[in-house]
C-alpha cells in the first residue's frame, strides 16, 4: 500500500492506496514565498500599476487633489475578505495603512468593512480570526450584513442587468481600496479585484443576479475575458469606482509568491498569468476516481465552501467516474439558502 496525505481543515488526512493502482499526484506547481512579505507589499504598493497614483494625495494635508476629499481629509473604506477566504491581512494591512498614514489620511478615518457577502455577518468578537488584533484595536471595522437593505446605495444597473446596490459605507468613502487574493474560482474564472467590493459588499440581489450567470458560456474556472460573471462584476467595479486594488497570488502553503497593487482592471491582467503558471496542471487523461481537498481551511470551513473543490476535480474526473471530497466543514454547510437548494435537486 502507498500512503498519501492531504489537507483537512487546520490539520491533514492520511490515507493508503494499494500500490497496483496507477496513481498520479495532481498539485499546483511548487514555487517558493518571498522571503520578506511585507516588503514584497511595500515595493508593490510604491509602484502601483495602472493608472492608480498617490500624488493624488496630498501627504501635507491629507485633501485629495481634484477636491474630491471629505471636510477634513479624506475618508477611506477597505474591504476586507472575511473567514471564509485565506487572504493574508496580516501582512497586507499593515503596510497599507501605514502608508495611508503617511499621506495625511487620519486614522479615525479609515475603516476596514468586512466582505461577507451572503455569508452570516462576521461579530466583533471574531475580527481577530482574520485581522491583526492591533488593527482591530487601533482601527474601525465593521462587517457588512446583507440583510441590512437600508445600507445599501443603489449605483444602477449594468449592461446584463445586474442591479448594483453595494455597502453606503464604502461607496460613500472618498478613497475605495479592496484587499484579496487572485486565484481559480469555479465559475467567476478568477478572484480578486474589484470582487471583494461588489460581490462581498453587495446586496442579495445583486449577488444572485450576477450568480446566475454561473450557467452561461464562458463562467468557468481560467476564463476572464469572456466570462460573463466576471465581466459582470468588472463592470459594477467601474460603476463603483474602486481606486485601488492590493491583492496578493499564494502557493499553495498559502503563502506569499507575489503581490499586486494599483487600478483593479489591470491588477488582474498582470496576476492571471501568474496565477495560471502556478494552478494550471495538465493531465493525459481523465482519471476513474480523485481525491480531492479544497485546501484545507478555511476553504473546507463548511460545504458551501468546499463544494468549489468539485468543481476543481470535475475536470480531470471521467464520465462515470467518482470524486471523494475530502473536506472538514466545522461550520455545517454555510448557508440555509444552499441547504434549501441542494434539497431540492
Amino acid at each position: 500500500m502507498a500512503r498519501f496525505t492531504i489537507p483537512y481543515g487546520k490539520e491533514s488526512q492520511t490515507f493508503d492506496l494499494p500500490d497496483a493502482w496507477d496513481v498520479h499526484r495532481v498539485m499546483p506547481h511548487p514555487v517558493e514565498p518571498v522571503s520578506e512579505p511585507r516588503r514584497a507589499v511595500e515595493a508593490a504598493l510604491e509602484a502601483p500599476v495602472g493608472e492608480f497614483s498617490w500624488s493624488r494625495w496630498s501627504p501635507v494635508s491629507g485633501a485629495a487633489a481634484d477636491g474630491a476629499a471629505s471636510p477634513g481629509g479624506p475618508t477611506v473604506a477597505i474591504a476586507v475578505n472575511d473567514k471564509t477566504r485565506p487572504v493574508p491581512h496580516g501582512e497586507l494591512l499593515p503596510p497599507l495603512l501605514a502608508r495611508l498614514e503617511s499621506h495625511g489620511i487620519a486614522r479615525d478615518h479609515i475603516t476596514l468593512v468586512i466582505a461577507t457577502g451572503t455569508h452570516p455577518p462576521m461579530r466583533p468578537d471574531e475580527f481577530t480570526a482574520i485581522l491583526p488584533s492591533d488593527i482591530v484595536e487601533r482601527y474601525r471595522v465593521v462587517s457588512h450584513d446583507v440583510g441590512e437593505e437600508d445600507n445599501l446605495a443603489d449605483l444602477g444597473t449594468t449592461s446584463r442587468g445586474t442591479p448594483v446596490q453595494v455597502n453606503r459605507r464604502f461607496v460613500e468613502a472618498d478613497l475605495r481600496i479592496v484587499i484579496g487574493n487572485i486565484e481559480p474560482h469555479q465559475f467567476m474564472g478568477y478572484s480578486g479585484g474589484v470582487k471583494s467590493a461588489v460581490i462581498g459588499l453587495a446586496g442579495r440581489e445583486t449577488i444572485n443576479t450576477n450568480h446566475a450567470m454561473m450557467t452561461l458560456p464562458g463562467a468557468m474556472l481560467g476564463h476572464f475575458e469572456d466570462n460573463p460573471a466576471r465581466q459582470d462584476v468588472e463592470e459594477m467595479g467601474r460603476m463603483l469606482k474602486v481606486d485601488l486594488a492590493l491583492n496578493a497570488i499564494l502557493n499553495d502553503h498559502k503563502k506569499i509568491v507575489q503581490v499586486i497593487a494599483g487600478e483593479p482592471a489591470e491588477v488582474m491582467r498582470v496576476g492571471m498569468p501568474r496565477v495560471r503558471e502556478l494552478y494550471v496542471v495538465e493531465v493525459d487523461e481523465p482519471f476513474d476516481l480523485v481525491i480531492a481537498s479544497p485546501g484545507g481551511h478555511p476553504k473546507d470551513i463548511n460545504v458551501y465552501q468546499a463544494q468549489k473543490g468539485l468543481a476543481h476535480a470535475s475536470l480531470i474526473t471521467r464520465a462515470q467516474g467518482e470524486i471523494v471530497l475530502a473536506a472538514a466543514c466545522p461550520e455545517g454547510s454555510g448557508s440555509r439558502s444552499y441547504e434549501t437548494w441542494v434539497s431540492s435537486r
